[in-house]
């Protein structure tokens, strides 16, 4: 949606939620300065009891380009990433990042999302499946979880992303200015989801990029079960909200379009405008067979991947 233009590194802001982090904090800050030593990062700490915020106001005393917000209470990742929006769009930033403190999005292949914001896209997505992305120390039983919700979401959706419930974002800042956040689904993690096909339905230019995913080593994982169920209900009302609306703008699209051929047709009599009615449906009927025999096979091909 945007026309290609260089993205300088110091307009550039990562945002790290925190919250009970002071292992991870030192390794992914001195990674993120080492891999991109120009860009900045604003560490979003929910009050964490462990002194997680305290030790970032350290490194925010020592380096300029480490800045701190202090949020009251740990109401969310969502809030943290909005809070962190707020704060970086006030202040001028072009591009701003999602990454999580805990490393398992690694800082050396930022670049590989900033190079696509660079070629013009509006939003990347650091992606786990598609060709080239990869996952470390997963259990097998939450790999499959994570692949089939994401196979499931794409279908439901149809916005043509391997995955939408990745964390590892680049945004360019005219995305974000166009998002309502306070419409943003806060049901579990979903809100990725929501972020992603909001772009997509509004035009913007989305691209995915292969990353290395890497469980956590230290500390502990803030996901819990209830966010699948929460999500797929989710994802379920919105794709049939989604597939409604295109049904209706399709109706409305054909309706002139028949009308027009009956017309032409010159047929005035009620027995053959019902053949050639029974005749329309029947064609229609084929072609929505032969979309969903599509979608089925589109479903398969994914697993098997």
């Amino acid at each position: 949606m945007t026309s290609p233009q260089t993205v300088k590194s110091d307009t550039t802001l990562v945002i790290i939620p925190t919250f009970n982090e002071i292992e991870n904090l030192p390794l992914i800050t001195k990674r993120v300065r080492e891999a991109t030593p120009e860009v900045h990062i604003l560490i979003v700490d929910d009050s964490s009891p462990d002194g997680t915020g305290e030790l970032a106001d350290e490194y925010a005393g020592k380096d300029d380009h480490v800045h701190v917000i202090h949020r009251e209470s740990k109401d969310g990742l969502l809030g943290a990433y909005i809070a962190g929006f707020k704060w970086g769009l006030e202040r001028d930033y072009q591009v701003l990042c999602e990454m999580d403190a805990d490393g398992s999005h690694a800082p050396e292949q930022l670049h590989l999302l900033l190079e696509q914001i660079a070629d013009g896209a509006d939003l990347v997505i650091g992606s786990r499946y598609v060709p080239g992305g990869e996952t470390v120390n997963w259990p097998a039983s939450r790999e499959y979880l994570s692949r089939l919700g994401n196979i499931y979401i794409s279908v439901a959706l149809g916005a043509g992303l391997s995955d939408m419930t990745a964390g590892y974002r680049a945004f360019r800042r005219e995305l974000l200015e166009s998002i309502n956040f306070d419409e943003l689904s806060d049901a579990g993690y979903i809100f990725q989801v929501d972020l992603a096909f909001r772009a997509v339905k509004d035009g913007f230019d989305v691209r995915e990029v292969p990353i290395t995913f890497t469980e956590r080593e230290y500390g502990e994982s803030k996901l819990d079960g209830s966010f699948v169920k929460d999500s797929l209900v989710e994802v379920t009302k919105w794709g049939l909200e989604h597939r409604s609306e295109q049904a209706k703008d399709a109706v409305e699209d054909i309706t002139p379009v028949v009308k027009r051929l009956v017309d032409d047709s010159g047929v005035t009599s009620i027995p053959a405008k019902l053949g050639e009615a029974a005749s329309f449906v029947g064609d229609m009927a084929g072609e929505m067979w032969k979309i969903a025999k599509f979608t089925v096979n589109d479903v398969r091909s994914n697993i098997k991947r």
